[in-house]
């Protein structure tokens, strides 16, 4: 009795003051200050013993998902009063009540050889109500890490409404060597740093990796031949194609349009650089861009039909957005400054931008119009935003200050909040996020 009661009041202490709730459990996201939803995970279930140490690592895999978001709050073991013994039990929601849970999180491990299966359910605690029905992912032992991606990503999305971003991988330049000699190869890894993997070696410089619409492809810019020359490469057999351009010409900044059948990029020639498109099957170009300025970084609306590209043909560098086949383009950035490396949202309701101004680097975002203008960062210099799949998180390049300087990549939430490192061993810039694995 004497252990409940101090279980009791070590959980008061450690989540706070006992919340009301009236409704379904629903974390509603706006710009103001987000309140974490608290929510427990007990480990989940191993079925069988050979499923005991992927039942530990899934479970805690999920738990660092969703407390990495700082829209959700872990409340730990030590203050659970219920214990979870089994995956079918009836859940005692008053003991979870007392300890401030919100939401629940259990399930269960089964391993057959190197077959695994992972089953859980998510409980709005005040409701006494299954979020949903639970699910089951199913796969091979070597895959835990994805699994405990899966069950995060439908956590997430059953508490905030919104898509998860969890299952999902970044290609960027891994960077090693001191400033003046850094060697740099493509590499990809899981969206929270994990399992990197190389896709070139450090025998030519390498910048600016892009994914393909569905993740099978990146772009990316090699200065193999001493002219930067825009590469496509295959993520499964590592096979590369070079876009052809003509001698003398330098290609750059790519992006996969939205099939994921032509290239958008920057080609210089004869001191000029506009943008082109190429389509990958006929490599037939199309110029879109006719101006002395310089136009270059241009990236895609969701629905295909638009660009964003930066230009200094105001005189200094700003945003612009024209039609997908060219045309009269609109500035919008009119702020302090000089903008740059445009993205355009998932979502197509805003752009992430980089912005150098008063000896400061941020990365922003704004609307499509110009208009609310937010800069969530600052530093000696942030650069290159890269958007999570679900719109919500914006991945970039830190570079710290001095002549051993060196890169780190970075996220923040659209909101400036929980701006923070990825865990990676060694330099890294110019990540790119690609889409929910398949």
């Amino acid at each position: 009795m004497m252990k409940r009661l101090f279980a009791c009041v070590l959980a008061l202490m450690l989540a706070g003051p006992v919340l009301a709730q009236s409704g379904p459990l629903r974390l509603t996201i706006t710009d103001g200050v987000i309140e974490p939803i608290t929510f427990a995970t007990p480990a989940f279930e191993a079925e069988n013993q050979a499923a005991a140490q992927a039942a530990s690592d899934i479970s805690r895999l999920v738990v660092q998902d969703l407390a990495g978001t700082g829209l959700f709050r872990e409340i730990p073991a030590a203050a659970f009063i219920s214990k979870v013994r089994s995956f079918g039990q009836p859940v005692s929601f008053p003991d979870w009540r007392a300890i401030n849970a919100q939401a629940l999180i259990v399930g269960a491990v089964n391993v057959q050889g190197a077959q695994m299966t992972v089953k859980f359910r998510v409980y709005d605690v005040f409701s006494g109500q299954e979020l949903g029905t639970g699910l089951q992912f199913a796969g091979t032992t070597d895959g835990w890490r994805r699994m405990g991606h899966k069950v995060a990503d439908a956590v997430y999305s059953r508490v905030t409404g919104e898509g998860g971003y969890f299952d999902s991988r970044v290609v960027f330049v891994s960077e090693n060597g001191p400033k003046d000699n850094r060697q740099k190869r493509l590499a990809i890894m899981d969206y929270d740093g994990a399992n990197v993997q190389f896709l070139t070696d450090s025998s030519t410089i390498v910048l600016a990796p892009r994914f393909s619409p569905n993740g099978d492809r990146v772009l990316y810019t090699s200065f193999e031949s001493g002219f930067p020359r825009i590469n496509v490469l295959n993520v499964a057999t590592v096979g590369r194609q070079q876009l052809q351009t003509a001698g003398g010409e330098m290609a750059f900044s790519p992006r996969f349009s939205r099939d994921g059948r032509s290239v958008i990029y920057s080609l210089s020639n004869g001191g000029n650089t506009d943008i082109y498109r190429t389509d990958l099957g006929t490599g037939q170009h199309l110029r879109l861009t006719s101006a002395p300025s310089i136009e270059t970084a241009p990236s895609l609306s969701p629905d295909g039909s638009q660009i964003v590209f930066e230009s200094d043909r105001s005189g200094s560098q700003q945003l612009y957005i024209m039609s997908a086949n060219g045309g009269e383009a609109r500035r919008i950035s009119f702020g302090p400054g000089r903008y740059g490396s445009p993205v355009w949202s998932p979502r197509g309701d805003l752009v992430a931008f980089t912005k150098q101004n008063a000896g400061r680097f941020h990365i922003g975002v704004m609307r499509i119009d110009g208009s609310e203008e937010r800069l969530l960062t600052s530093s000696f210099l942030d650069e290159g935003p890269t958007w999570a799949p679900n719109g919500r998180v914006i991945m970039f390049t830190r570079e710290t200050q001095g002549a051993s300087g060196t890169s780190s990549l970075y996220s923040v939430d659209i909101s400036g909040r929980n701006l923070k490192p990825v865990a990676l061993r060694g330099g890294a810039s110019d990540p790119s996020w690609g889409p929910l694995q398949p």
